[in-house]
């Protein structure tokens, strides 16, 4: 049975793992094949699809843990979500664009680096004030929600 921040810290990792692939390339610009392209814009859907589910998931059951702990904990929730928007706002966009397109590779940088500050404000300054304010059987009890919620969006 895994606690939230597991669960939260496995979709985090695969998340990780796509964008620090999409940043190494290959791209248009540094001679991408047709194929090594298709294969990049594959990967850019798979990030949004995990990306989608993770903050559908977070927005169900984490999110309203986290603001019920006070002002402080609100806005700090209110600042992740406010992320997360812009984030699904780009990853929208990207989601039109073919890899070779002259936008796809401006944009998709601007996405790495607002998934990696927020996984790093979530990881940083939301878990530790949760930690501290729930129990490790609330803990675990929101990762077995959040592992349903995730399960039921994949099928």
């Amino acid at each position: 049975m895994a606690d939230v921040f597991e669960v939260l810290k496995q979709d985090h990792d695969e998340v990780m793992r796509m964008l620090a692939e999409l940043h190494i390339g290959p791209t248009a610009l540094t001679g991408a094949t047709d194929n090594q392209l298709q294969a990049r814009k594959r990967l850019t859907e798979q990030l949004i699809i995990a990306e989608s589910r993770h903050e559908m998931v977070e927005e169900e059951f984490f999110w309203p843990v986290v603001r019920k702990q006070g002002p402080e904990a609100d806005k700090l929730a209110e600042r992740a979500v406010e992320q997360e928007l812009k984030a699904r706002q780009a990853l929208a966009k990207l989601d039109r664009l073919g890899a070779a397109a002259a936008e796809f590779e401006p944009l998709l940088t601007d996405v790495i680096a607002a998934g990696l500050e927020h996984i790093e404000f979530e990881e940083q300054q939301v878990w530790p004030l949760v930690r501290q304010a729930i129990s490790l059987a609330e803990a675990v009890e929101l990762g077995n929600e959040m592992t349903g919620g995730i399960r039921k969006s994949v099928s």
